[in-house]
């Protein structure tokens, strides 16, 4: 290697080096600990966490696809749930609420039309500056305490997520949690159940871990031992096709099979339905008979009046004349050329639709030997021979 080479290499060696050194200097090492992703059941149930809380409580929990009435002291927990979508299901859930349950909502819960505040008299209160709260509350945990009430024995819960609103109602209230901005969960007696709301989002997924949100729910949900809840939530509701499929699986099964049959109904084929046969050469005295055949069964008369012409051209050749002569005379002529008997001749010329297939045969002999021997020059054979 060459100084210049030897020079250049030695500089970005340096380089190199200073700058592992600035980089290791200035920078800090620290471990952090991150979330892993949630599987199996955790990963498709909001409420797996709420659910594993409930049952180290001694609480039978469901997570129910739909509303289906519960006893009722039982406890339903609703989460991203449309209160107006079915009036149906709205009125059950009501009268369930009624003869006794025990109903709690968060802040995800949408009605529309106000039904859901006109049937439990509560509704959510905004202040008039928003932003000023918003940016007086970057903290998004803070503490809300029972009936807002500072002394040591009052209930104090961390609340994180909390809506920037509060709750009102025109009804006495069974148990509240206040902050500064006003009542943020809310329980109210309706007939002899009661509906609790929070106005937060505290009880899905992993937000049940943060703050005192699973002494929250239970405080909500007023959990006893012994006790039925179940957790429901439109979220994670089915696709179109699932729904489909679930609630028409005939229907589909029966369109599919037709779709089938019309498409191979009317598909263009690879080839013929059955094999196609060896072909197989015939004799010329198969062929002879076969053509004999066909024409006797489907062709008689034409057959029969074949014959009859090819005897009178035959005919004309040995017989002067023969055009002129009657049928009787031309028997007798053809009788002395060809020595077959007259009557024999006049009786094979007769109409071929009143004999009977044997006796047509005999008839169609009869005329061919005839004509045969009309064409044999007996002179010239003779001559010949000589």
């Amino acid at each position: 290697m060459t100084r210049t080479g030897v020079f250049i290499s030695s500089c970005v060696a340096v380089v190199l080096g200073a700058l592992f050194y600035w980089v290791a200097s200035n920078s800090d090492w620290v471990d952090t600990k991150l979330p892993t992703p949630l599987r199996g059941e955790a990963r498709t149930n909001p409420f797996y966490a709420a659910q594993r809380l409930a049952e180290a409580l001694h609480v039978h929990a469901t997570r129910d696809g739909q509303f289906t009435v519960p006893p009722p002291d039982a406890v339903v927990v609703l989460s991203a749930w449309n209160w107006d979508l079915s009036t149906a299901r709205r009125v059950a859930l009501e009268r369930w609420v009624e003869s006794g349950g025990r109903l709690v909502v968060d802040s995800t819960v949408r009605a529309e039309e106000r039904a859901f505040e006109q049937w439990s008299q509560i509704a959510w209160h905004y202040p008039d500056d928003l932003k000023k709260f918003a940016s007086d509350n970057d903290d998004p945990c803070h503490t809300v305490a029972e009936d807002g009430n500072a002394a040591p024995n009052a209930e104090h819960f961390i609340v994180c997520d909390v809506s920037v609103s509060a709750l009102t109602t025109t009804r006495t209230p069974q148990w509240a949690l206040r902050d500064r901005l006003g009542i943020q969960a809310l329980r109210v007696a309706i007939g002899r159940g009661s509906v609790t709301v929070v106005n937060a989002d505290p009880f899905r997924y992993r937000d049940l871990l943060d703050g005192d949100h699973a002494a929250l729910l239970v405080a909500a949900a007023q959990f006893r031992a012994g006790d039925d809840v179940h957790f429901l939530s439109e979220n994670d509701h089915p696709s179109l096709s699932a729904l489909v499929w679930q609630h028409g699986a005939p229907v589909v099964v029966l369109a599919l099979v037709l779709i089938t049959a019309v498409l191979w109904r009317g598909g263009v084929r690879f080839g013929p339905r059955s094999a196609p046969s060896i072909p197989a050469r015939r004799s010329l005295a198969e062929q002879i008979r076969g053509s004999g055949q066909f024409a006797l069964r489907y062709g008689r008369d034409a057959l029969h009046a074949a014959c009859v012409r090819a005897l009178d051209e035959a005919a004309r050749r040995r017989v002067n004349g023969y055009a002129r002569l009657t049928a009787e005379q031309r028997a007798a002529a053809l009788s002395r050329v060809t020595g077959v008997d007259a009557r024999a001749i006049v009786s094979a010329e007769g109409d071929a639709r009143a004999r009977r297939p044997q006796e047509l045969r005999r008839a169609i002999a009869v005329l061919e030997s005839a004509r045969r021997e009309a064409l044999l020059d007996r002179k010239k054979l003779a001559h010949g021979t000589r």
